[in-house]
Parts: structure tokens; C-alpha cells; sequence
């Protein structure tokens, strides 16, 4: 039997074939995802379709509508409180005015519809209690919407319906990926003291590659300046990652192919032939 070729970098693997993209919720973690995608573009790994829920959604839908990662970064580190910060009686501190007008600028299209690359956003239904995803209309209200953190903003209706963060029910925004996708997921892992257990657990499934930056510094509407350390720190370690073998890299693999989390990274020993099957994962300190 001939020798079994080593394993490749997570850079060869994403450039053997087309792949898509999934980014998960994460507060303000918008920082680190642009940080991120500011890499992939530098390598020119860029992604045939894009999924994701509340920060990931932002990032990955200005993306796709043709906003570069690096003009992003621009705007983001000039963000200021004020510029979404519009207390106004409702269910939620915020109105929302002023983060739709700041989307509004920032979109180079207004609709789903000529995107560079297939668009999926995942809100939380209110009334159905369960994850929607969008893939078709206006851009704007659908970015609003995967955004509205229950609480902080006011829900954003679409469809007569209301709708708040996608992150409620789709932490990891993959509810709107397509099983048969090639995925690399840029997965930011949760300290909510609200979240349970199992919803801050890193999803597995077939063909998807998961990299996890830990303890990337805290970013909130009060936090802003600490945006551009997530920022510069995803970004250092996303550089690293695409050096990693994945055979090194990958440290779990799951006894079956749903999308469930895991506690732990070394939960279940390592098993080259379920990681074939299974996904892997790079995980690196911030």
C-alpha cells in the first residue's frame, strides 16, 4: 500500500476546492470576524457562499454585498457609540435608527440579489420561536435583524413578523448552510453568563473545518476600544492557523454527523477516520 500523503495546511485545504463560509454570533464580535476575513482576503481564499448569525451575519453580509474586509476595518475602527446608540421607549433599550442608517451607508448593494457570493442570514422568529433564514429581499432589514440582541435593541419586523438576533436559537449560523457544503466556520467562542452549556459548544459536521480563537479581549457598547485588539488578534491567529496541519490541528471528532457541540476539545480521543467524516478543528489562543 502506497505511503499516505501528510496532511495539509488548513491554507491547502481551503485552496483544493471551492468553500463556503459560516461566522457565529458573538456580541460585538464583529471586531474579530472582520479581523479574520481581513486574512482570507490577503491569501485570496474567498468563500462561494456565506452564512451566519447576528455579528457573523454583519460581517459575512457586507462581504457578500461587495464591502472588502479591509474597508470594513476602516469603518469599524472609527465606530463610535454614538453612532448607534438611540435610547427610545420599546421592548429594548435601543430604537435601531441609527445602526439600520450606519448598515444602510456601508452596503455597496441594497438587496440579496447580485451578491458575490450566495448570502444566508439567520434570525430568530418571535412569534414561531424558531430560526428563520433569509435569503432573498432587502439587505439592511435582514442584517438589522440577525443583530437585534433581545434586550438591548428594539425586535426588527419583516414581514409584519418580528424578528431579533439570530444567535437566539443559530449561535453558530448554520442553520442556513447546505449539507453538502465544503465549510470553513469561524466559530467565537461564548463567556455569556446567560448562555447554557450546550449552546457555547463548538458544532461538528461533515466537511467543515471549525478554527476557535480563545480569550479574545471582551468588545461591548461600552468596550469599544478594545474592538481593534480583537481585531489584531484574530487576525494574528487566523495567520497562524493556515500554517496548521489539520491532522495536527484537529484535536476532536463526533460519533455521528449532526450539528451538536462539544464540551470540550479533547472529550473523545483522536480518530482519523471519523475527522474524514466528521470535521475538524483548529484551535488557538488569542
Amino acid at each position: 500500500m502506497p505511503a499516505r500523503a501528510s496532511a495539509p495546511t488548513l491554507r491547502e485545504h481551503l485552496r483544493e476546492a471551492p468553500f463556503s463560509l459560516a461566522m457565529s454570533s458573538g456580541f460585538f464580535g464583529f471586531f474579530a470576524h472582520c479581523g479574520f476575513l481581513t486574512v482570507l482576503e490577503d491569501e485570496g481564499l474567498l468563500p462561494r457562499r456565506v452564512t451566519g448569525s447576528s455579528a457573523g451575519a454583519l460581517v459575512g453580509a457586507l462581504w457578500a454585498a461587495g464591502l472588502d474586509a479591509s474597508v470594513l476595518e476602516d469603518e469599524l475602527r472609527r465606530l463610535r457609540r454614538a453612532d448607534f446608540w438611540d435610547p427610545f421607549p420599546g421592548v429594548g433599550l435601543l430604537r435601531g435608527r441609527l445602526f439600520r442608517k450606519k448598515i444602510e451607508s456601508l452596503l455597496p448593494r441594497p438587496a440579496f440579489a447580485g451578491c458575490r457570493a450566495t448570502l444566508a442570514v439567520s434570525v430568530f422568529d418571535v412569534l414561531a420561536r424558531r430560526t428563520l433564514v433569509l435569503t432573498h429581499g432587502a439587505l439592511a432589514p435582514a442584517i438589522h435583524a440577525t443583530c437585534a440582541v433581545p434586550a438591548l435593541f428594539h425586535p426588527v419586523f419583516i414581514g409584519g413578523r418580528p424578528m431579533v438576533d439570530g444567535g437566539v436559537a443559530d449561535r453558530p449560523g448554520l442553520v442556513g448552510m447546505p449539507r453538502e457544503e465544503r465549510v470553513l466556520f469561524h466559530h467565537l467562542t461564548s463567556r455569556s453568563p446567560w448562555r447554557t452549556e450546550a449552546s457555547m459548544g463548538i458544532p461538528t459536521r461533515p466537511g467543515m473545518v471549525t478554527l476557535a480563537i480563545d480569550d479574545l479581549p471582551r468588545v461591548g457598547p461600552f468596550q469599544l476600544e478594545q474592538g481593534p485588539r480583537a481585531f489584531e488578534a484574530a487576525r494574528r491567529a487566523t495567520r497562524l492557523a493556515l500554517d496548521r496541519s489539520l491532522a495536527r490541528a484537529s484535536t476532536h471528532a463526533t460519533a455521528d454527523a449532526r450539528d451538536r457541540p462539544h464540551d470540550h476539545p479533547h472529550d473523545h480521543p483522536h480518530d482519523r477516520a471519523n475527522e474524514a467524516a466528521h470535521g475538524e478543528l483548529v484551535r488557538l489562543g488569542a
